[in-house]
């Protein structure tokens, strides 16, 4: 019999999540976010139930690119950074890529380039984020640039929001000015808004809009959002328990006995730890659930198993599912018990563990 840890990840409330998505972006098209292995979900099994109803695919770089297109995916793929050198530009041009270009080397790139055919150009303002993107002044010389260049096909202008997550954080606003201001005289479509901004500042919808996090179940605004009630969770990583054992109070658990039994204690082994991407700073009482029952962690986790406590789960047995994050127990919960966010959570869970 196999280890039970497993990452059950569930397709249809993908497409369901994608459907609110378009559904918050009214006539604009959705580029689906799926760099990172599709936020740790599995890239080509994503991509492949959103064919047809996402109208592109966005990544990080040309290899998951390529790991696309090798996988038969033909709809549109947006490279969020750009090319990393200008030699890649040829693979853009094989592939069929849109790039975005935020900083003045990449226009240089293209400027050089001879593609076979046109190179869609996604143009990048630093709006605020101070991350990746042009000054005011360098994106409408860029702009012009671009497309006085016969190599070059459409011009997509956009921006990214540093704090659209805060709905009454006031930044938000004054980067969709200086976008305005910036962008205001200038003929292309635009896109500004990814999943924050989509589920919270109607504002920033544009022409495109580039959903991530939310397609897999998470909300960035938080689980007393509404938003949180729209979305359904994708993946659900569970274990199972591998041991139960009966502690008197004043006995420690785990390494450096951080838990102490405050009463008579029953202890549930789970066979997963931080090698599976369980997040090893998760406190004590971050929420699991065993047989669809809400319990907690106790102890430090360890590499490959954690313990729950199962005092008031009496009929918890050797063997029963243990949720870790899911439809049961919200990954953001998780997130906020380790001091981390969704984003981490599904990224890191290791490739030991099946996606099923």
């Amino acid at each position: 019999m196999s280890r039970p840890t497993r990452a059950r990840i569930d397709l249809d409330a993908l497409r369901h999540n994608l459907r609110h998505a378009k559904e918050l972006a009214g006539t604009a098209r959705v580029v689906a976010v799926v760099k990172a292995n599709a936020y740790g979900h599995g890239v080509v099994q994503v991509a492949r139930a959103l064919v047809g109803q996402a109208d592109a695919f966005g990544v990080a770089c040309v290899e998951e690119a390529a790991e696309l297109r090798e996988s038969g995916i033909s709809d549109p793929i947006l490279l969020l950074e750009g090319v990393f050198a200008p030699d890649e530009i040829r693979l853009v041009d094989q592939l069929g890529l849109t790039m975005v270009v935020h900083c003045r080397e990449q226009l240089e790139w293209v400027r050089a380039a001879r593609p076979a055919r046109p190179l869609n150009c996604w143009l990048k303002l630093d709006s605020g984020m101070h991350r990746l993107g042009l000054t005011p002044e360098a994106l409408v010389s860029a702009y012009r640039a671009l497309t006085e260049l016969t190599q070059v096909g459409e011009v997509v202008l956009m921006t990214h929001l540093a704090r659209a997550d805060e709905p009454d954080q006031p930044y938000t606003s004054r980067q969709l000015a200086l976008f305005g201001a910036v962008c205001g005289g200038l003929k292309a479509q635009r896109s500004l808004a990814s999943s924050a901004g989509l589920l919270a500042w109607p504002d920033a919808v544009g022409d495109w809009v580039r959903p991530g996090i939310m397609l897999y179940g998470a909300t960035p605004l938080g689980d007393g959002h509404p938003s949180a009630a729209r979305l359904r969770p994708v993946m659900t990583l569970e274990s199972a328990l591998i041991a139960v054992r009966d502690l008197a109070p004043g006995e420690p658990i785990g390494y450096g006995g951080r838990f102490v039994c405050a009463r008579p204690t029953r202890v549930g082994v789970v066979a997963a730890g931080y090698a599976d991407g369980y997040p090893r700073h998760a406190r004590d009482g971050t929420p699991a659930a065993v047989n669809g029952h809400l319990t907690r962690i106790i102890g430090r986790v360890s590499m490959d198993m954690l313990t729950v406590d199962l005092t008031d789960l009496p009929q918890a047995r050797l063997g029963d599912p243990v949720e870790l994050w899911g439809a049961r127990v919200s990954a953001n919960a998780v997130a906020a018990a380790a001091d981390t966010i969704a984003y981490q959570l599904f990224t890191g869970v290791t490739s030991r563990v099946p996606r099923v």
